[in-house]
């Protein structure tokens, strides 16, 4: 059978989350399937076992698990009540100007984020932690009270801290460090320029690299392209316009830099499934409800 591409459908786009809780009485088997989010799956109850990269992760009560971005997996219950909370996130939406040098932590060219479930198996206090994280987030997206999108924003960052801070192994932080350190000027100058014209030769000097070199060692370093890299900064800052800015979408497209407004609508809804306007109206009218 071949593995199916799972399409996530956010709830709320400025998440870029989806999160549920899922009760199986049945004996079943969820066939192999891939998506591009992140995932964590948290078992409240019940047995369930999770087959990723050659691997069984079998999972009881309180146990959490993780999955990176388009890993093949499966999963098994065997007959009696279960209870888990899946929690599935793009991981790059929940990196701002402050935090981006961390992205290069989970880019997963090198370690994929089910080698991290060391963590979890290893470490209880950890495990509960992350644990306590997801209810919370659960909670949260059930609730909504006032300012839930800020508290579910850093539980998320709390999740990925907490994996930072226990990798005892050095999976994360210790891959490539001198390697971060020599992209930070890029990374700054792309922030500093994300409303203009960013040359890729520019990048280039900043690094000290030729334009061959860079180009690969910024894919490898970041797991995506620089121009990939940019295009992805200036919807960020595009979508931070358009909810806040009384501007129109043309006016938008020229404040980041992006003044052809097919390259535009093509990028952005790229990144966020639909085009600028959609994206608008959906986020105001969700701000009314």
């Amino acid at each position: 059978m071949q593995p199916v591409k799972e399409e996530i459908e956010y709830e709320n786009p400025l998440l870029s989350l989806r999160i549920w809780q899922s009760i199986r009485n049945d004996k079943m088997t969820y066939n192999w399937h891939y998506h591009p989010e992140c995932e964590l799956l948290l078992v409240q109850s019940g047995r369930l076992d999770i087959d990723v990269d050659g691997e069984t992760y079998p999972m009881g009560a309180g146990d959490v698990v993780i999955l990176g971005s388009l890993q093949l997996h499966s999963d098994r219950s065997h007959g009696e009540p279960l209870d888990y909370i899946v929690l599935q996130f793009d991981l790059q939406s929940f990196f701002d100007q402050s935090t981006i040098p961390y992205l290069q932590y989970f880019n997963e060219t090198k370690v994929p984020l089910s080698a991290m479930n060391y963590i979890f198996r290893e470490n209880p206090d950890a495990r509960d932690e992350a644990a306590d994280c997801i209810r919370q987030i659960h909670e949260e997206a059930q609730r909504k009270d006032i300012g839930y999108e800020l508290a579910v924003n850093m539980l998320i960052k709390k999740l990925l801290l907490i994996l930072i801070r226990n990798d005892e192994r050095g999976l994360l932080a210790g891959q490539d460090r001198v390697e971060r350190i020599r992209l930070k000027p890029v990374l700054d100058f792309v922030e500093s320029r994300i409303d203009d014209r960013i040359p890729v030769e520019e990048a280039c000097r900043l690094a000290n690299m030729s334009y061959y070199y860079f180009v690969k060692f910024f894919k490898k370093v970041m797991g995506m392209s620089f121009t990939e890299y940019v295009n992805f900064r200036k919807i960020k800052r595009a979508e931070q316009l358009l909810l806040t800015r009384d501007l129109s979408v043309s006016e938008v497209g020229d404040q980041i830099g992006m003044a052809n407004m097919a390259h535009f609508y093509k990028m952005f809804k790229r990144f966020n499934g639909f085009s600028p306007k959609e994206f608008q109206r959906k986020m105001l009218a969700w701000g009314r409800s």
